[in-house]
C-alpha cells in the first residue's frame, strides 16, 4: 500500500506553499513598519534563513565524502584501466555530446523568438562579473598537488582524479587492496544510510530556501525580462522531455517514462538547492535503488556529470548570447554562432556545480565573440530563478548518461529500472526515497 504523502508529495506541497506565502510576503513588505520587521528580520533574515542554509549545507557536507569513497569503491572494482578508460571515453563524449545539443537548440530558439529585440538598456543596472579562467588553465586545475587541500575546498575535478588514482591502486595491491576496499565499501554503506536520513528533513529545507526567494525577489523580475525568461524555460522543457527520452530510447531503448517517474524527487532537490553538487546523494542513491545503475557506474558517471556536464547552464548561455547581442544590436555571424557553440561546450567542463556559476561561465562565452560583458546585467534579475530550474535539467541528464552508459556496459540491472517500487519501503511508497533493495 503507498503511502498517500511520500517525500516527493511533500517537497511539492513544501514548493508550493513557499512560493505562494514568500510572494504574498514580498507584496506586502512596505505597508506597515512592524509587519516589514516581522518579514525582513524574523523570517526572511531569521528563522528560513537559516533552516534553508542548514538545509544546503547538510547536503553538502556529504558531496566530498561520498564522491571520494564511491569512486574509490567503483574505480576499485572495475579491474583494467582498459574497462576504466572505455566508461571513461562514454561517459565524457556523451555530456560533451548532450551539452553540444542544448546550446544549439537554445540558441535556434533565441534566434526564433527573438528575446532581446526592444530590450531597454538604460534602465538596467551595471553588476561586476568574474572572469572565467582560460581552458588551459581549467585542465591544469583538474591535477591535484594536494589531494587534502582539493577536498577541504570541494574541488571536484581534484577529488575525482586524487579517487581514481587511489581506487586503482588498490585494484592492483593484491590482498592489501581488497582489506582496504573492504573498508571503504562499508564507509559506502553508511554514507548513503545518512543521505537517507536527511532526505526526511528535505520538506522543510525546500520550504524555506524557496519562502525566502520569493519573499525578496517575487515574480515582478520575470515581467520585466518575459520573452527571455520564457524562452529559457522552453529550451530547458525541451531538454528535459525530449532529448533526454530520445536519446534513452535511441541508444539503450530504455522506457523513459519509466526513467522520468523515477527521477522526480532528484528534479525537485535540484530545483530546490540550484547545486547539481548538493544534490548528488540523492541523485545517486536514485541511480542505484531506483534505476538499477550498478554502483561501479553510478559512481564514476554521477560525480564526474555533476563537475562536467551542465546542460541547463549551456541553454542559459545560449539564448542568454542572442538576447545580450540583439540587445546591443550586435548582428552574430554563422562562426560566432560555432564559437558559441564550442565554447560553451569546452567552458562546461570548467562549471563547478554550485548556484549561479553559469553567470561567471557565460562571461567567458561573451568575451569569444566580442559581447559586452557587462549585457549580463540585463539577465541576472531572473537568473536565481532559471538556475533553479537549470539544476534539474543537469542532474536528469547526468542520471539519463549513466543510464546509457550502464546498459552498454551490461551494469544496469533493467528488472530494477522497470520496477516502480524498486527501492522504496514503507511510509515512503512513491516518494522517491530510497530505501533498501
Amino acid at each position: 500500500m503507498k503511502h498517500a504523502h511520500g517525500l516527493t508529495q511533500k517537497i511539492l506541497i513544501a514548493m508550493v506553499l513557499a512560493i505562494i506565502l514568500g510572494t504574498c510576503a514580498q507584496w506586502l513588505q512596505g505597508v506597515t513598519p512592524w509587519l516589514d520587521t516581522i518579514i525582513n528580520d524574523w523570517l526572511v533574515g531569521g528563522l528560513f534563513l537559516i533552516l534553508g542554509k542548514v538545509f544546503v549545507a547538510t547536503l553538502k557536507l556529504l558531496v566530498v565524502p561520498l564522491v571520494l569513497v564511491s569512486l574509490v569503491c567503483g574505480a576499485a572494482s572495475l579491474g583494467s584501466g582498459k574497462q576504466l578508460g572505455r566508461l571513461g571515453g562514454k561517459t565524457i563524449s556523451l555530456y560533451l555530446i548532450t551539452t553540444a545539443i542544448a546550446i544549439s537548440l537554445a540558441m535556434l530558439m533565441a534566434m526564433l523568438f527573438e528575446p532581446g529585440v526592444g530590450a531597454n538598456l538604460t534602465s538596467q543596472s551595471t553588476v561586476n562579473i568574474q572572469q572565467a579562467s582560460s581552458f588551459a588553465q581549467v585542465i591544469i586545475d583538474i591535477f591535484p598537488s594536494n589531494p587534502i587541500a582539493a577536498m577541504a575546498d570541494g574541488k571536484m575535478l581534484q577529488i575525482i582524479v586524487f579517487a581514481l588514482l587511489l581506487g586503482m591502486a588498490i585494484n592492483h595491491s593484491g590482498d592489501v587492496g581488497q582489506r582496504i576496499r573492504n573498508q571503504f565499501e562499508d564507509w559506502n554503506v553508511v554514507i548513503l544510510n545518512l543521505v537517507t536520513m536527511l532526505m526526511h528533513f528535505a520538506p522543510f529545507g525546500v520550504f524555506a530556501l524557496l519562502f525566502t526567494l520569493f519573499a525578496r525577489q517575487g515574480l515582478g523580475a520575470i515581467a520585466e525580462l518575459s520573452v527571455y525568461f520564457f524562452t529559457v524555460v522552453l529550451v530547458l522543457v525541451m531538454q528535459m522531455l525530449l532529448i533526454y527520452p530520445a536519446l534513452l530510447v535511441g541508444l539503450s531503448r530504455l522506457n523513459p517514462v519509466i526513467f522520468m517517474n523515477k527521477m522526480r524527487s532528484t528534479q525537485l532537490f535540484g530545483f530546490s538547492t540550484s547545486s547539481s553538487n548538493a544534490t548528488l546523494p540523492v541523485t545517486m542513491r536514485t541511480a542505484e535503488e531506483r534505476l538499477g545503475v550498478d554502483n561501479r557506474v553510478a559512481s564514476f558517471c554521477l560525480p564526474l556529470g555533476a563537475t562536467l556536464n551542465m546542460d541547463g547552464t549551456a541553454i542559459m548561455q545560449g539564448v542568454a548570447t542572442v538576447f545580450i547581442a540583439q540587445a546591443y544590436g550586435i548582428d552574430l555571424s554563422a562562426m560566432d554562432f560555432l564559437t558559441v557553440i564550442a565554447t560553451a561546450t569546452l567552458a562546461s567542463i570548467g562549471t563547478a556545480g554550485v548556484p549561479g556559476v553559469g553567470l561567471v561561465m557565460l562571461s567567458m562565452v561573451l568575451t569569444q565573440v566580442g559581447l559586452p560583458v557587462e549585457g549580463i546585467a540585463l539577465i541576472i534579475g531572473v537568473d536565481r530563478l532559471l538556475d533553479m530550474m537549470r539544476t534539474s535539467v543537469n542532474v536528469t541528464g547526468d542520471t539519463t548518461v549513466a543510464c546509457i552508459v550502464a546498459k552498454s556496459e551490461k551494469q544496469l540491472d533493467e528488472t530494477v529500472f522497470n520496477d516502480p517500487d524498486a527501492g522504496l519501503v514503507g511510509d515512503d511508497m512513491d516518494s522517491g526515497l530510497i530505501g533498501k533493495k
